[in-house]
């Protein structure tokens, strides 16, 4: 009789400590982990690079560039006579939209607000190409994209020359632009060629 009581106190006890380790595996007495730091992590990675002046002004004119060209290259396709007008004007909306994307997203890294529309020299040669239809808009667009082409390859020629991210930028995108000059220039070729049979006709 003495000895019963004992044991249902030991039991007890192996039972209560059984407990104890069952709730400290399971963990539901700990405390949460500390919140992750990683939005100001993130927010002091954006401002680490910080765009000087030139740089801005590169990003700007690159960003307003290819807002110009993809408008350039839809009006191409509306307003162009020839497959090859049509088909240049694709590539330009589907290449410069691309470029556009990674443009903007460079920007913003470098804590640059991109620009939403085309300068006021690019919106006036849209308006005035708008006006022009069939080969005289043919003309017109494969002249202008020709001059355009020229000025964007010599300044993404002179960024590419310089180190850093927007130089690596600038290399990856004067491939792309010199195959829009050789086909630009192909186009105004062969309208000039054209114009002077129908000329002696």
């Amino acid at each position: 009789m003495i000895r019963n009581p004992m044991l249902a106190i030991g039991v007890a006890t192996a039972l209560a400590l059984g407990a104890g380790a069952a709730a400290a595996q399971t963990g539901t007495s700990t405390s949460p982990p500390p919140a992750k730091t990683s939005p100001s992590m993130n927010s002091n990675s954006e401002t680490m690079h910080k765009a000087s002046k030139a740089d801005q002004s590169f990003l700007k004119e690159a960003v307003e560039g290819d807002l110009a060209e993809v408008n350039m290259g839809k009006l191409a396709q509306q307003n162009g006579t020839t497959e090859d007008v049509k088909q240049f004007g694709e590539m330009l909306q589907t290449d410069h939209g691309q470029h556009l994307q990674k443009a903007q997203a460079m920007a913003q890294q470098m804590g640059v607000t991109p620009p939403t529309a085309p300068n006021a020299r690019q919106k006036a040669l849209y308006e005035r190409l708008s006006k022009e239809h069939g080969a005289r808009f043919d003309k017109a667009f494969a002249q202008a994209m020709v001059r355009d082409h020229k000025q964007d390859i010599a300044r993404y020629e002179k960024e590419a020359k310089k180190k850093g991210e927007l130089a690596q930028f600038a290399q990856e995108t004067v491939p792309t632009l010199q195959k829009h000059l050789q086909t630009a220039q192909s186009i105004a070729n062969k309208g000039a060629m054209t114009g002077t049979r129908s000329g002696t006709k």
